[in-house]
């Protein structure tokens, strides 16, 4: 059983008293059906797109039915959880952003793997139905499943059409490289645009894609999946010339910091920023917003530092991952299994993909979206699927699992926050982001041993 001070360590921080008392799962019966409890971390308006996908499942079948409730950010979802499973009254199932997998992979007795779930319930389920970027992410070492990917994204480039004519770009010809991505700013800073270039998720974006798509280790064992004695990587010359490039940019005015995570996410659709990395899922806010014709776009990259060019990029997203309570039943985990079954069908698949510009996580879903024309209909929609799926997978490119991985993005946040502001330059950031980073591996390394 896992003891407050695992758990506390596990997440990074104590639980705080209030989480302790979050709301508690309903009754595991409702008007003869099976109940079960669905916590997730998307907001508005994809919230709402999930909630209706469980909607659609409740309405497909009389014997189960799946309550979904918005519990805050991904963070506050997690700690929620976790307070929960204390408390001895977890969810049946949680959505897990997806640098938690190794916190809940470490969870022991807290989580009930997929692949169990599925062959204890007799359920029909196919791992290798998943594009092999996302089944890698969230299996064993050993090759199992242990949560159910499904709002999988990777990172991509939307850029400005209007902004590109106007600065002499070809609007359908985006910069593929670096080289010609900075060339790209110069121009559009001279045509007028006071943000030519930002980034969401800094360092999603611009360390663990750079790190995957130049098959450059983020870390040792393999980014994490070898062993908890992995260490950080991120003072390599790769990521010294991405982020010097990145301050210089900035000095320049051709780059923009606009905050962490995916904080500058409104920049690209108002208009305000000509280019942006980001998540494919955004895709479904600037379809929304946007009042300009923009394109989407492969990541640039470093030719230097990928003479046999760019490798497959990794997911961001966020997983289902099923938990255990005392008073749990096997029919409980029977109605969970079904649940599961319903959204890997290759239709909940693709309609989830057109909706809300997450990628498919199945090739069958994938294949269907391209037979129903949806790419030919809407170019670029493809794009982060294609960027996932264009090379076999490395050990620099299957992801990261790495214990406390969201404070160390916060620990690369604040040292890229104090270069962007003149207090140092890319190599002395680095360096204090590997030993920071590298303490808090430690920490969870000796928290989880045994």
């Amino acid at each position: 059983m896992l003891t407050r001070r695992k758990l506390a360590l596990l997440t990074g921080a104590a639980t705080t008293t209030a989480l302790l008392f979050a709301a508690l799962p309903g009754s595991a019966l409702a008007q003869g059906k099976t109940v079960i409890d669905f916590w997730h971390g998307l907001p508005q308006p994809l919230g709402g797109q999930l909630e209706q996908v469980v909607k659609e499942f409740n309405d497909s079948q009389q014997a189960v039915q799946v309550n979904a409730s918005y519990k805050g950010a991904y963070p506050e979802t997690m700690q929620a959880a976790i307070a929960a499973f204390r408390a001895g009254n977890a969810p049946h199932v949680v959505q897990m952003f997806e640098v938690g997998t190794a916190t809940m992979m470490a969870a022991g007795p807290a989580v009930k793997p997929v692949y169990q779930l599925m062959q204890e319930t007799g359920a029909a389920f196919d791992a290798n139905a998943y594009i092999p970027a996302v089944k890698g992410y969230y299996s064993s070492t050993d090759g199992k499943m242990m949560a159910l990917p499904f709002n999988s994204s990777s990172t991509i480039m939307f850029y400005n059409k209007d902004a590109f004519q106007k600065a002499g770009l070809d609007p359908n010809k985006p910069p593929a490289t670096w080289p010609e991505m900075i060339e790209a700013t110069k121009k559009l800073k001279a045509s007028g645009s006071t943000c030519p270039f930002t980034t969401s998720w800094p360092v999603w974006a611009q360390f663990e894609q750079l790190g995957a798509i130049h098959n450059t280790p983020f870390a040792s064992q393999a980014n994490g999946f070898d062993g908890l004695n992995a260490e950080l990587k991120i003072d390599a010359p790769l990521y010294v010339k991405h982020v010097q490039t990145l301050i210089d940019m900035q000095k320049e005015g051709l780059f923009k910091y606009g905050g962490r995570d995916n904080k500058p996410d409104a920049l690209f659709p108002s208009g305000e920023c000509a280019m942006i990395h980001g998540s494919s899922g955004l895709r479904s806010r600037i379809m929304k917003e946007a009042t300009f014709a923009w394109g989407a776009a492969p990541l640039p990259y470093w030719p230097e530092f990928a003479k046999d060019g760019p490798k497959n990029s990794i997911i961001g997203g966020a997983a289902f991952w099923v938990m255990t309570s005392p008073k749990r039943t096997p029919a409980e985990y029977k109605a969970v299994s079904q649940f599961f079954s319903y959204l890997a069908r290759p239709e909940v698949d693709a309609k989830w993909h057109m909706d809300t510009g997450y990628v498919p996580v199945t090739m069958k879903g994938f294949e269907l979206t391209k037979a129903q024309g949806y790419y030919e209909k809407n170019p670029g929609a493809d794009v982060p699927a294609a960027q996932l799926t264009r090379t076999p997978t490395t050990e620099n490119s299957m992801g990261l699992r790495l214990g406390n991985l969201p404070e160390i993005r916060n620990i690369i946040q604040e040292e890229l926050e104090k270069a962007f502001q003149g207090q140092q330059d890319a190599k002395q950031a680095l360096d204090s982001a590997v030993k920071r980073g590298n303490a808090v591996l430690r920490n969870f390394e000796r928290a989880n041993k045994g």
